[in-house]
Formats: C-alpha cells, sequence, structure tokens
C-alpha cells in the first residue's frame, strides 16, 4: 500500500490521532476545540492523497519546493484558503494554523512509520507527502495573512474616514471662538494649543486615509492644475513655521517654477519633508526648487545625525521609523510621513530618493512640470 492509499484508508484514525494530539500541544490562550479541528481535516488529506497521485517530474518538483508562482494550482489550494477563511472567522491565531499542520505531518508520518514498507519508494512518499503539506500549510497560512492585512486596513480606513467629520468640526468650532473678543488672553492661548493639536490630527489621519486606500489598491487621487512650485514651498515652510517656531528654514526657489500638479498633495509631501527635517534634524534646513528640461527638482536637507544605513531599506515604507531621536520634544507620529511622500512622488510620475552622512541628510523629490493627467 502506498502513502497516498494508506492516507485514504486511514482517514478517521489519522483524524482522531489529529485532534487528540493537536489539544495536547495547543498553546493555553488558543481557541481551538476538537470539533473544529476535525471539520477540515478529511478534506486536507483528502486533497493531498490526490495531489501524491499526480504525475510529477523533477522541474516540477524543484518548482513546488520554491514556492514559485508558476506551479499549478492543485485542489488543495482551495481547501487550504478554506481552511483558513474558517480558522480565521473563529478568531483563531496564525500560531494556531501553523500548529494544526505540524500536527497533522506529525501524526501521518508517526502512523506511517509503523507500516510502511522500507527502501527508496517509501522514502519518495516520504518527501512528496512532506512537499504536499508544506504547500498547503504554505497558502493556507498565505491566504489567513492576505485576509488579515484585509481586514486591518479596511478598519483603518473606515476609521480615518469617520475621525474627519468630529475633527472638522472641532477646527470650526476653534475658528469660530478666536474671534471671540471677549476671550481672555490665558483662554486665547489654550485655543491656540486646541486649534495646533487638532491641525496635527488632522495630518495624522489623512495620512491614515491615504495609506489605507494605497494598500486596498485605490491609487491615489490627484487633480493637476497649474500652479507655482515657489508658492507651494513658502506655504509648506509657514505652515511649520507655525507649529516649530524655532525652526530655521531658508527657501531657494529658482527659476521658472511653473508647472500642473496637484497643489494639496504637493504642499502635504513638503511639509512631511519639513517635518520629518525638524523633529529628527538640527541647525538650518534649506528647501531648494529649481526647473530643468521639463523636471522639477524639490530638495529638503539638514544638519544633523545621519540616518543610520540598517534603516535605508525601509525608509519608505509603511509604519516603519528610524532610530534617531525626536528633538522637537512632540509625541511621535504613526510611521507613514515618508510613505506618503513616496505615494504622492508616484502619482505625479516622479520619483524620491535620500542620501545621508555625517554632513546632513538630504531628501530630492523629481516630477515631472506636466505629468499625464490621471485617469
Amino acid at each position: 500500500m502506498d502513502l497516498a492509499d494508506f492516507i485514504e484508508a486511514n482517514i478517521q484514525a489519522l483524524v482522531d490521532d489529529w485532534a487528540e494530539y493537536a489539544l495536547a500541544i495547543k498553546q493555553e490562550d488558543s481557541h481551538l476545540t476538537e470539533s473544529q479541528l476535525r471539520d477540515s481535516a478529511p478534506d486536507i488529506l483528502g486533497a493531498i492523497a490526490a495531489d501524491m497521485r499526480e504525475p510529477q517530474n523533477a522541474a516540477l518538483q524543484q518548482s513546488k519546493s520554491r514556492g514559485e508562482k508558476d506551479v499549478p494550482r492543485s485542489r488543495f489550494t482551495q481547501v487550504a484558503r478554506l481552511h483558513a477563511e474558517d480558522r480565521l472567522s473563529h478568531g483563531f491565531g496564525i500560531s494556531d494554523v501553523v500548529a494544526e499542520f505540524r500536527t497533522l505531518r506529525a501524526t501521518v508520518l508517526r502512523r506511517w512509520q509503523k507500516t510502511s514498507p522500507g527502501g527508496a519508494r517509501a522514502f519518495q512518499e516520504m518527501i512528496r507527502f512532506n512537499e504536499a503539506i508544506d504547500q498547503v500549510l504554505a497558502e493556507s497560512v498565505r491566504h489567513y495573512v492576505t485576509r488579515t492585512e484585509r481586514i486591518r486596513d479596511l478598519f483603518a480606513g473606515v476609521l480615518a474616514h469617520d475621525l474627519r467629520s468630529p475633527l472638522g468640526a472641532i477646527l470650526n468650532s476653534s475658528e469660530v471662538l478666536l474671534h471671540d473678543e471677549g476671550l481672555s488672553a490665558g483662554s486665547l492661548r489654550a485655543l491656540a494649543f486646541v486649534q495646533r493639536g487638532a491641525r496635527r490630527m488632522k495630518q495624522l489621519i489623512d495620512d491614515l486615509l491615504i495609506f489605507a486606500r494605497t494598500r486596498l489598491g485605490d491609487t491615489l487621487p490627484v487633480s493637476f492644475t497649474p500652479q507655482d512650485m515657489g508658492r507651494i514651498c513658502s506655504d509648506a515652510a509657514e505652515e511649520v513655521r507655525a507649529s516649530y517656531p524655532d525652526a530655521r528654514i531658508e527657501l531657494r526657489l529658482l527659476g521658472d517654477l511653473r508647472g500642473q500638479w496637484d497643489c494639496g498633495r504637493i504642499g502635504q509631501l513638503v511639509v512631511n519633508l519639513l517635518t520629518n527635517a525638524v523633529r529628527y534634524g538640527s541647525g538650518q534646513i534649506v528647501v531648494e526648487a529649481r526647473a530643468h528640461d521639463g523636471q522639477m527638482t524639490v530638495v529638503v536637507e539638514n544638519e544633523g545625525n545621519p540616518i543610520p544605513e540598517r534603516a535605508f531599506p525601509t525608509l519608505f515604507d509603511p509604519l516603519t521609523r528610524g532610530t534617531l531621536p525626536d528633538r522637537s520634544g512632540m509625541a511621535a507620529g504613526i510611521g507613514l510621513g515618508l510613505y506618503i511622500c513616496r505615494c504622492i512622488a508616484s502619482a505625479h510620475e516622479g520619483t524620491i530618493s535620500v542620501e545621508s552622512s555625517e554632513a546632513g541628510t538630504r531628501f530630492t523629490v523629481q516630477i515631472p512640470c506636466s505629468p499625464s493627467p490621471p485617469r
């Protein structure tokens, strides 16, 4: 009897062993129950047995072992995804899912070892079984992680969207109160702090909404209109100075800076870079804008300690930060600033790059003066 026949002939006993063993080794905080362990076990074992009967050459075996994308979809791909969906809906953690397959492997091989014939054939069947287990495990985990990330991104998007309305009410009310001549000097200062904090919250919420939209597959919405990059950079510098009065920002505006861009998005990009320079740099900050051969270049440069080399590979990734201390004394952001900058540059068919050394840190944004209209 080969291993595929052995699995099909002993499915009930294997499921019994699997459930018993898995319950014995499960973590204390696991939600697995015996009935839930059993529900998809026969389908997984049957799919693995069917896969083992399919012919397989050396090239296909190598592709499977490497997890290559062009490997033909076997029946247990669907079984693995259904298994992941079920476990996610019951609140199982990813460690629970992995533990199930670890237990399944041990259960089948332990019983097979007692009855299997010796020789090269049995050894090859064990290899084939392990390949099948690894494939179904990888597919189940991949689908579990994909679904988990989508749920998280949907939650972040809904949260950011719903928070904008009450925050807008706070900002509008603070504007009204600022014009009340009956407020004392102390009340005006307190109101200014409220307004500054609300604006900071708005920036964080806007960043979170962009993050959620791009993660869910939406393109960053942009609207190109005639703009002057000098004015955009000047307005951004004034906005940052309002939040950081001690910031020393120098503008260098060279040549004809007119073009077609999304003013709000480019302004957000420059503000993010300036805020980053204030928080993690020191000394003078320089913003330079110049045009050449249909390309606009915006550079934000600051003095201070260099960015650690280990941070460069993920510097523009979401939810990551460098390890430099925050010099502003304010609460840190949520690690989306540079990711948003990259999204904005990409939406304008441009790029953003960084150089950092003991002499300072320099972010360079290059975008066409007239990007193609968004579809």
